[in-house]
């Protein structure tokens, strides 16, 4: 599948499960309105019908406005524009919401005018198991003279209870719709990796058959018979034989280093002189680097050179920060390896000339396999493996590593290490 197809799967995706979460959302709200406008139609029916009662109660004659004013959405004040027996109001409104089928638990309270207080009423719990709350105060409402106030504590819940199917649906489709995108996700990352593994198995049979069909050729040609007379050809042979030989056990052992890290729970740490390491490096590399007519140059000005380092592994990681250098450079390598010290730390740079990093690219590169695309440079083979390596090193001795760099202006490793203030044990 093509990557602008993925985006677009991708892309179509995210809209259908925001979509979807909206639609449901939406239809969520509605269900709720009308359940709410439902509710309160009810209760303003039965409060206007115990009004009725209350007016045939006091044998007082009926004049036709509305009685019923909802303070709030669970707060009702109600007109009744006479005297109110607060047994005979508490009668009505049970019967009448009884005969409503509204089954909601509520509070009332009755207008005093002598000290222009709410008195409360009661509380008035359908389901006797409930425990009784402590009483609220309710508020007044100065358009009335002769009124008592209700209120429903329980309303929402009892709305909410009402579409708790619809609530349930609305809550399985979205898990559902989720987990599809999440199964979206999981199927596009496998599929990454299943393109990192080809990439990974295709870099390794690059690195392994170049330098076995080095040494097959040079075998075939130590097997005739008449180079036994040539033993300046035989010692060439021998040396390609012996140089593809270690480039080949170069990679297996840059691999099996990976694999011995993640598998290694502790650091066989020991007393390091880093300049004399330093020195050794470079009088092991600076041949490799000479034939591509480069140069690496030492800058040793730390005051403080003894770390506590796994010395295999610490090994690996600079001959990876090198290799990466002269692999990466399109003009000679020119690798500069410097260390410098503060109270606290030792500095180690690794600055060379090559292409550089986009700085898009500073966090992802240390990832398994992430490989940045070369350009021009269509002859660097690897396994995504390097700075990878190098990054668990630095985090398993609990040392620190920066990176400077641009594109086309090379680029700067820097290590932190704590200087060695007691043994390495």
């Amino acid at each position: 599948m093509k990557r602008s197809a993925i985006r677009f799967l991708i892309l179509f995706g995210i809209i259908s499960i925001v979509g979807i979460i909206s639609i449901q959302v939406y239809f969520f709200q509605v269900a709720y309105n009308h359940e709410q406008r439902k509710l309160n139609q009810k209760i303003q029916v039965a409060l206007w019908d115990v009004v009725n009662k209350i007016y045939e109660f006091n044998k007082v004659k009926y004049v036709g406005f509305n009685p019923v004013y909802q303070y709030s959405p669970d707060y009702y004040v109600v007109n009744v524009n006479d005297f109110i027996d607060a047994k005979i109001l508490e009668h009505f409104l049970i019967k009448t919401f009884e005969q409503q089928n509204i089954q909601l638990d509520f509070e009332y309270a009755i207008y005093d005018c002598q000290t222009d207080k709410m008195v409360y009423g009661n509380h008035i719990i359908l389901d006797k198991t409930k425990v009784k709350p402590s009483n609220i105060e309710m508020p007044k409402y100065s358009e009335f003279i002769y009124y008592f106030g209700i209120y429903f504590p329980d309303r929402k819940q009892s709305i909410l209870g009402n579409i708790g199917f619809i609530y349930a649906m609305s809550g399985i489709l979205i898990i559902v719709t989720l987990f599809f995108g999440y199964a979206i996700v999981v199927i596009l990352k496998q599929r990454r990796l299943s393109e990192i593994q080809n990439d990974v198995v295709n870099n390794l049979t690059h690195e392994f058959k170049t330098p076995l069909s080095s040494i097959l050729l040079s075998t075939e040609i130590l097997n005739t018979d008449d180079i036994i007379n040539e033993p300046a050809r035989i010692k060439k042979y021998a040396q390609i034989i012996e140089n593809q030989a270690n480039m080949l056990l170069s990679q297996i052992e840059r691999i099996l280093g990976m694999s011995e890290l993640e598998n290694v729970h502790q650091l066989n740490l020991s007393e390091v002189n880093l300049h004399e390491f330093l020195l050794s490096v470079y009088n092991n590399l600076n041949l490799k680097v000479k034939e591509k007519s480069g140069f690496i140059t030492l800058d040793l000005n730390a005051s403080q050179y003894l770390i506590c380092a796994d010395l295999f592994h610490f090994t690996n990681l600079v001959h990876n920060l090198i290799d990466n250098s002269i692999k990466y450079s399109l003009e000679p390598p020119e690798i500069i390896i410097q260390t410098t010290s503060d109270q606290k730390y030792i500095y180690l740079n690794f600055k060379d000339n090559g292409l550089g990093i986009e700085k898009i690219y500073h966090k992802k590169i240390y990832k398994k396999f992430f490989r940045i695309s070369t350009g021009n440079i269509h002859n660097v083979k690897g396994f995504g493996l390097g700075l990878n390596y190098v990054y668990n090193i630095v985090k398993k001795h609990h040392w620190q590593i920066s990176l400077i760099s641009s594109l086309n202006n090379g680029s700067i490793f820097t290590i932190r290490i704590p200087i060695k203030k007691s043994n390495c044990d």
